[in-house]
């Protein structure tokens, strides 16, 4: 039995010289189907089909006449292309058919589209953490649910800004850095009023040394009621003897002026908001010193760091109007540094916006029902008041007694009553 497939048994081979046959003399010549001499040869020889490629299973299995039938006849290019084995489809001018066809152009509407969801979900996502990691940081310590007997409130919102002399969590060096001192307890370098309405924004300071009636008033700690019995004294010693409350409800009973917010800041915080924002540029008319503040300053264009700002805006006994030529000086410093933290060079670097929301927020202190949003139109109004768009002035003072300072009643009864009704000021301070 002949176990050979078909065209390789004996008795078939017949006259096929070179493949097993008898035959002495040499085949005659003949096209082979293996190989391709040039575009001129048919690839598959003359007049012969197409043969399927080699599967795994034809060619010797089925009997397809040997090798160049059924196994690798379709997948040997020929000796001239070098290509073996399915080399591929034809070569154009953009590179070899891989049978998928030419590929796309890209679709830049929709590359676009999504380039723009994602950089506006990214600034979303860091705009919310930025939110609510700024909201975590107000110390929202001091209650006006406290305050007794209050003014009705009027239009408009009405913050009383503080800067305070407490040396709260400040060492010996930077005690002697800042000139602080170390004197216990807390008190009041600077009070303002900031109106905010539809008819402009209104800064007025707030003397220091301005003489007020202490009130009667309920305890912050104690929850004790002290009556009122006609003290007068200083505006900042309402401050030193019972802290926030105190000092609300004592601005309302003097002026008759309902206070919304209230927002302090204390030496350190203060400096260090400075530094954060890489010092505030101002001009200063002239110049003067003060062993108390450590004020040395040349009139001239400059910039103050923290140290130096806090000396500038604490400096009164190098003026003759004291209280006054500070509060003025207050204002300006103010100016300039809300000019500098709304620069985009600020606003727009993450690196100098952080530090100085970090520095500003973790050393205010606000009341309870005091918001982000409160807080940054505070801000925004106070900017625009220092830059020309509202009013900014002194409290109108009378005169003197005792080395303390009596408001002018009159001005001061017309200018509450513009503030209640959200008015334009028409009263100047001194």
């Amino acid at each position: 039995m002949n176990d050979w497939p078909e065209g390789w048994s004996g008795g078939n081979r017949g006259n096929e010289y070179g493949r097993g046959s008898a035959n002495a003399q040499p085949e005659s010549a003949r096209v082979m189907r293996q190989v391709r001499r040039g575009p001129q040869a048919p690839p598959y020889g003359a007049g012969v089909p197409p043969q399927p490629s080699y599967t795994g299973g034809q060619g010797y299995d089925e009997g397809q006449n040997g090798y160049g039938q059924g196994g690798y006849d379709n997948g040997y290019d020929g000796y001239n292309t070098g290509q073996v084995y399915g080399g591929g489809g034809p070569v154009g001018p953009e590179g070899p058919d891989d049978g998928r066809g030419p590929r796309r152009a890209p679709n830049w509407r929709r590359r676009i589209k999504w380039t723009a969801i994602t950089v506006v979900t990214v600034l979303v996502a860091t705009t919310i953490g930025t939110y609510f990691w700024a909201d975590s940081k107000l110390n929202r310590d001091v209650d006006l649910s406290k305050v007794i007997d209050r003014p009705a409130g009027g239009d408009g919102t009405n913050y009383l800004i503080v800067g305070s002399d407490s040396r709260e969590g400040l060492t010996a060096a930077e005690k002697k850095k800042l000139h602080t001192g170390s004197a216990e307890g807390k008190r009041t370098d600077s009070m303002m009023i900031l109106h905010v309405g539809d008819s402009g924004d209104t800064l007025i300071s707030l003397p220091r040394d301005s003489n007020v009636t202490i009130p009667s008033y309920v305890g912050s700690t104690s929850g004790k009621t002290y009556p009122n019995t006609g003290r007068q004294t200083k505006l900042n010693a309402a401050y030193a003897e019972d802290g926030p409350t105190l000092l609300v409800r004592t601005v309302e009973y003097n002026m008759g002026l309902h206070i919304d917010h209230y927002v302090e800041i204390g030496f350190n915080g203060f400096a260090d908001i400075v530094d954060a924002v890489g010092g505030v540029t101002l001009t200063i008319d002239k110049g003067f010193k003060d062993s108390y503040s450590g004020a040395n300053f040349k009139a001239g264009k400059q910039t103050l760091n923290g140290e130096e700002a806090l000396a500038f805006v604490r400096t009164r006994h190098a003026f003759a109007a004291s209280d006054l030529q500070r509060t003025k000086n207050q204002q300006k410093f103010l100016s300039a540094l809300a000019h500098q933290v709304a620069t985009p060079g600020t606003l727009l670097n993450p690196f100098k916006l952080y530090p100085t929301l970090g520095a500003g927020l973790d050393s205010l202190s606000v009341d309870k029902d005091m918001s982000l949003w409160d807080l940054a139109s505070m801000f925004w109004a106070m900017k625009g008041v220092s830059g020309g768009d509202g009013t900014s002035m002194n409290m109108p003072i009378s005169g003197s007694t005792g080395g303390n300072l009596l408001w002018d009643k009159a001005k001061v009864k017309t200018l509450v009553n513009e503030l209640n009704n959200d008015q334009k000021v028409t009263v100047s301070g001194n």
